[in-house]
C-alpha cells in the first residue's frame, strides 16, 4: 500500500466506484485514488488485494479491504477506523 492509510481502486465509468468516492470526498476522508483505466498495473494490485476482478477495491491501513461496498458498509468501516466520529 502507499503512504495514505486509504487507497481506492476505480475507474471513473464504474457507478460504484464515482459513489464510493463521492462518499469519501464529501465526508473529507484522505485517500489515494488508483484509475485502473491510467495506472496499468493498478488492476493486478487490486486483484492481488481482493482476489476478485469487481471494482471499487478500498484498501485500509489496518490490512483489510472492501469491495464494491455500500455507503453503509463504507462510513461503518471510516468509523471503525476513526476516520468518522
Amino acid at each position: 500500500m502507499t503512504s495514505s492509510p486509504i487507497t481506492m481502486y476505480g475507474a471513473e465509468w464504474c457507478s460504484d466506484c464515482r459513489r464510493s468516492k463521492a462518499l469519501l470526498d464529501a465526508r473529507g476522508v484522505a485517500y489515494e485514488y488508483v484509475d485502473l483505466e491510467a495506472v496499468t498495473e493498478g488492476a493486478d494490485r487490486a486483484f492481488a488485494i481482493s482476489g476478485r476482478t469487481s471494482i471499487p477495491v478500498i484498501a485500509f491501513a489496518d490490512g483489510t479491504h472492501q469491495v464494491e461496498p455500500s455507503n453503509a458498509e463504507l462510513e461503518g468501516k471510516l468509523r471503525e477506523l476513526g476516520v468518522l466520529a
